[in-house]
């Protein structure tokens, strides 16, 4: 079996170190003896690149490449783009990534950058002087049928904690968010919710990486993938992530919350 994980902008988009999620789904694809081969869809990506991917994964930027990422992914490239995420195929979007795909993101300063209208979402910077959203972030998963097939493989409730950074506040339409916030500022600092999901798509604020403080999101996208690649039923060959539990719960012990979230 083999994948093929688009990567959206690099250059341009990986400003908070996301670039962690693409190497923890090739790593673990790679531990299974699955091929997975890291597609940069890029400013030189011919637009059918975006069709012949079955992940997709994009990363945090700063307000100018968001502009110039904006500026590139038009006319095919973006229809090819949204035909994919509408076709059911997973991916990770994490901080600028959401703020792109939903209906536009005002910054602070300059005009507003209008987005693909993938997700019912608007992000608005409420000012220079505002302060920014920043810390450890810790959620449940609530979004279906994300939460329940996570539920199915972990056993328990699924718990996903992360760093945010963010300046841009997140305000939901008509699509479901990620999860509900246990600690941290998630979307907004109002609401309580955190990130959105659609079809198979993840939005979130989560950097960390994301996908290595959670490996069981990893393992859920490469199945998905899988899944809807082949058109069969995927189960995953277990891995050892002893590793990464101690290290979840020794962050859950910093927070306090070691009493909330049980054997992560």
């Amino acid at each position: 079996m083999e994948l093929r994980i688009g990567w959206l902008y690099p250059t341009l988009m990986s400003t908070y170190g996301d670039r962690g999620n693409v190497i923890c789904l090739q790593q673990r694809c790679q531990w299974r003896e699955i091929t997975a081969t890291v597609v940069p869809l890029d400013r030189q990506a011919e637009a059918d690149l975006f069709k012949n991917v079955d992940i997709i994964v994009g990363g945090g930027a700063q307000d100018r490449q968001q502009e110039i990422v904006m500026r590139d992914l038009q006319g095919a490239k973006a229809e090819n783009f949204r035909q994919r995420i509408e076709a059911g195929i997973p991916g990770v979007f994490t901080c600028g990534s959401p703020q792109l795909l939903g209906k536009y993101y005002e910054p602070a300063l300059g005009q507003r950058i209008e987005g693909l209208g993938l997700l019912d979402l608007e992000t608005k910077h409420p000012g220079i002087n505002a302060s920014r959203c920043i810390g450890n972030v810790v959620f449940e998963l609530t979004a279906s049928p994300l939460a329940e097939e996570l539920r199915e493989m972990l056993g328990k409730t699924p718990i996903a904690l992360g760093f945010e950074n963010h300046g841009g506040r997140t305000y939901l339409g008509n699509v479901s968010p990620l999860g509900k916030v246990i600690k941290g500022y998630g979307n907004n600092g109002e609401d309580g919710w955190e990130g959105a999901f659609y079809r198979h798509a993840i939005a979130t604020y989560s950097h960390g990486p994301l996908l290595p403080k959670n490996p069981f999101l990893a393992d859920w996208l490469i199945q998905t993938a899988l899944k809807e690649k082949y058109q069969t039923p995927i189960s995953l060959t277990k891995l050892d992530d002893s590793l990464a539990l101690q290290a979840r719960q020794a962050m859950f012990n910093r927070l306090e919350l070691s009493s909330l979230v049980k054997n992560p």
